[in-house]
């Protein structure tokens, strides 16, 4: 699964940069304000900070909610206490865009996530040019040298980069990069099985000084409880907030 979301993407990219050359989209990236800091808004605190994403579909539960309108969602996320918006923009799976971010930065104060497919510069660029203060990078979809050269075009360009694991090999390959914000994904993207348990086993190998960020298999209080006692500083979260009413969500979560 995550092979073929990795092709699609690549090949959709591809169709924009026909249509849009790299050297136009690295002029628009470059003349945006600078980034927001999202290791400042995303820092350790006595309280969890979430992630709150803004998602229609996935291939696992197929379609979440129509969300007509994304920055009205955002709005109400950063009314309700999130600390960070991820958009997902890839649209054959997940049905975003990269419309959706554009107008959810817009609209918002917060730092924006682009949480995508990324496999190239051009999709980096493409993430700053729309107001993306961070990009999503999967350790599982990239090998070294590839995953080396985003992260640094992404630090490059100001942005913060959340570099997701599922494993201990992967957590390894991600402290090597010198990543200050590590995802740790309950949902293996091969096969979409869910682990919550993934992340109290591999928190305790992220240093001090590094934002641990839990990933997927997040539907109410208690797993945010279940996430903030193994050592959580983020959750990331979207299908519970999509299915109900954002701000009450939000407020229960932060309550923990």
């Amino acid at each position: 699964m995550l092979a073929d979301l990795m092709a699609g993407a690549a090949a959709d990219a591809a169709d924009r940069e026909r249509l849009k050359p790299l050297e136009a989209v690295r002029a628009e990236a470059l003349a945006r304000p600078a980034a927001i800091d999202a290791l400042a808004a995303l820092a350790p605190s006595d309280r969890v900070k979430i992630i709150a994403e803004v998602k229609r579909a996935s291939p696992s539960r197929g379609d979440l909610a129509e969300i007509r309108d994304p920055a009205q969602l955002a709005v109400s996320y950063e009314t309700g206490g999130a600390s960070t918006i991820s958009v997902l923009t890839e649209g054959r799976k997940f049905k975003g865009s990269l419309a959706d971010l554009e107008e959810v930065r817009r609209s918002v104060a917060l730092p924006v996530l682009r949480k995508d497919f990324i496999s190239s510069p051009y999709q980096v660029y493409e993430a700053r040019a729309a107001g993306a203060d961070l990009v999503l990078l999967i350790v599982a979809a990239l090998d070294d040298a590839t995953l080396a050269s985003l992260y640094a075009l992404i630090t490059e360009l100001g942005m913060t980069a959340l570099v997701e694991t599922h494993s201990e090999e992967e957590l390894h390959r991600a402290l090597a990069l010198g990543a200050q914000l590590v995802g740790v994904n309950a949902r293996n993207l091969s096969t979409f099985e869910l682990d919550r348990d993934l992340f109290g086993t591999l928190a305790p190998q992220i240093p001090a000084g590094v934002i641990r960020v839990a990933e997927s298999a997040v539907l109410s209080p208690a797993d945010v409880r279940h996430y903030r006692a193994a050592g959580a500083d983020v959750v990331l979260i979207g299908e519970a907030l999509v299915t109900g009413d954002p701000v009450a969500t939000l407020a229960e979560y932060l309550a923990v």
